[in-house]
């Protein structure tokens, strides 16, 4: 049996079969509301999930500042929303919020009072139309298919489907990666760190589809992806080798010719206000940003 508001348990690869219908019958545009996202990063988030009435909530409750994902579930949500605002509120002891909202939620709730939505521009995600990733065709992706070009006349490589006879060679590449990048220094690649480890150690159970690049027959890069809803995919992980100057290109080019070649759109997910990584996201010309916003309840309502 799920869990009963106010009862939260957390995320295990069990729920997968009470949590994907649901999120996949709402047909999100937003990167975190995937089964797969929830699971691998519920560490890091400390995240837990619950179902009041007809919503399913889920709570992320690391450190010292709870907050609730949207509820995901039929419109309309102003019950719902008052209702978890003001329990975080009183059972929290934190400034009651929902993060990551989307734009058709916000829709829903914005005329509950003393409530405040604000965007956040560093989760929004960026979104490509699937044949400009696989073609980079025009003027705008000159540089990235030169950088791509280079790549095939100095490196012979192959690319081929992610399967289990791959897992422990992409463990090793992100072994190095974070060494590289001092992955214990920074609990944000921490986090990440973990996350990549939970999604090759449950591949099979999560139902996604990868993509590795071999040269001399060694994993120099990895991809991970599934279906967000049905015209978009998104991508939860792409790791290369930095020492192999336009890997991630290939990489990004290959996925989306191998693997979603009949998806009209490729979710990127989110740029966390890092400036490297929002440049290289908008140097791909996104088709669009998914906005998402922070709601929060004022001092008077509560």
């Amino acid at each position: 049996m799920p869990p009963e508001f106010p009862h939260f348990k957390s995320i295990q690869l069990e729920d997968r079969e009470f949590i994907r219908p649901r999120l996949w019958e709402y047909q999100p545009e937003t990167s975190e509301l995937t089964f797969t996202n929830l699971f691998i990063w519920r560490s890091h988030y400390g995240c837990t999930w619950s179902v009041y009435k007809h919503w399913l909530i889920c709570l992320f409750n690391n450190g010292d500042t709870p907050c609730i994902l949207q509820p995901i579930g039929p419109a309309p949500r102003q019950e719902i929303t008052r209702v978890l605002l003001e329990w975080l509120a009183k059972e929290k002891a934190a400034p009651p919020r929902i993060e990551r909202a989307d734009r058709r939620f916000v829709a829903e709730v914005q005329q509950i009072d003393n409530v405040r939505i604000e965007p956040t521009r560093e989760h929004f995600d960026y979104v490509y139309r699937s044949t400009d990733l696989k073609t980079l065709a025009g003027a705008k992706y000159h540089r990235k298919k030169n950088h791509i070009n280079t790549f095939h006349r100095t490196h012979s490589f192959t690319y081929s489907k992610l399967t289990e006879k791959h897992m422990k060679a992409c463990m090793e590449l992100i072994e190095v990666w974070c060494g590289m990048r001092r992955c214990e220094e920074d609990m944000n690649l921490l986090g990440e760190w973990e996350a990549i480890g939970e999604i090759l150690a449950h591949y099979q159970e999560l139902n996604v589809h990868g993509g590795v690049i071999l040269l001399d027959n060694k994993v120099e890069a990895f991809t991970i992806g599934e279906l967000l809803n049905n015209k978009t995919a998104v991508i939860h992980i792409e790791k290369a080798n930095p020492e192999f100057n336009g890997l991630y290109a290939v990489m990004n080019q290959q996925f989306v010719e191998n693997t979603w070649n009949s998806v009209p759109f490729i979710n990127r997910e989110q740029d966390l206000g890092v400036e490297g990584l929002r440049k290289a996201k908008l140097s791909y010309h996104p088709e669009r940003l998914v906005e998402k916003f922070r709601i929060t309840l004022s001092q008077s309502g509560r």
